[in-house]
């Protein structure tokens, strides 16, 4: 099978939430729909970034098929939809795969640590059994946040045996080391989890990257791809050094709460200041300190978001 990647910047959405918590079903497709203006090739729903593991099944299959009956293509769509077990795990695979989604992204069982490779592999052998053999897995590896995680030589084996099913990976490790080996593994679709290392991917062959930073900064990440498509190589690493830049100071902070703050700040809806337990909204006051120290340091104004 061949896989049809999506090529260029996939972002993570995050996830609004009314006052009482519900899903903000509004402002969540105006913001998927935002980012796809922004030049975005694919949204995640409910990864990391969209704090995915405090949101529940049945709203994450709402929310996303809320996505897809506001008009956006679902083979733009790679939910996140990694759970302890398998028959959670694969019951909302299998949702997302028949509502055409691109694929799903799947991280390993997080829950019980120091857990074998061997054991692993079992994981997601008995998962592609129970989503069916048109599963289409994007394996999702976060160590600093699952714990476990998916090392180069597992990806490579579930690869080897599931080559239709296992078809890429997400490396949000931050090691440059671990996405280069990963690129080595032929046929595997790669896309790291930031920006930073973005023009080395592509350079080897990854068709983009999957970057939580997209949620306020989707244009300016965009023209990187762009430039390194159009052959400008000196203009996109000038393009990637202010992107990465912008990232770093980011870092900084809390990225969901701060990233959710700025939202609030640039549309005027508190509504986007609210996270679920256990994280806790940035507050105002330290978010138009950060949207300041961006415009000063960066030029990054929030009138463009």
């Amino acid at each position: 099978m061949t896989v049809e990647k999506i090529r260029g910047i996939i972002a993570p959405i995050l996830t609004p939430f009314d006052d009482n918590f519900l899903v903000a079903t509004h402002l969540y497709v105006a913001h998927a729909k935002w980012l796809i203006e922004q030049g975005c090739a694919g949204i995640a729903p409910f990864g990391t970034t969209g704090e995915a593991l405090s949101v529940g099944i049945d709203e994450r299959i709402a929310a996303i098929e809320d996505l897809i009956d506001s008009g956006i293509d679902p083979k733009r769509l790679i939910p996140g939809t990694g759970l302890s077990n398998v028959a959670d795990t694969a019951r909302l695979s299998r949702a997302c795969l028949d509502m055409g989604c691109a694929g799903v992204l799947t991280l390993p069982p997080f829950y019980y640590k120091d857990v074998s490779e061997d054991g692993l592999f079992n994981y997601f052998e008995q998962l592609i059994a129970a989503i069916g053999q048109d599963a289409c897995i994007y394996l999702y590896h976060i160590p600093p946040v699952a714990i476990v995680g998916v090392p180069p030589t597992l990806a490579s084996r579930l690869h080897a045996a599931f080559p239709d099913q296992i078809v890429g990976i997400k490396d949000s490790s931050g090691d440059w080391n671990n996405t280069r080996a990963l690129l080595d593994i032929d046929g595997l679709v790669v896309y790291p989890g930031s920006e930073l290392p973005l023009l080395e991917a592509l350079a080897l062959g990854s068709p983009g990257c999957i970057t939580a930073t997209a949620n306020v900064n989707a244009g300016n990440i965009v023209k990187v791809v762009e430039l390194h498509v159009d052959g400008d190589h000196a203009a996109a690493e000038a393009q990637h050094e202010t992107v990465k830049r912008l990232r770093l100071t980011l870092q900084e902070y809390s990225p969901i709460p701060a990233q959710k703050r700025l939202l609030a700040i640039a549309t005027g809806d508190e509504r986007w200041a609210n996270v679920r337990p256990p994280l806790t909204a940035m507050s105002a006051t330290a978010g138009h300190e950060l949207a300041a120290l961006l415009e000063r340091e960066h030029g990054f104004s929030l009138r463009e978001v």
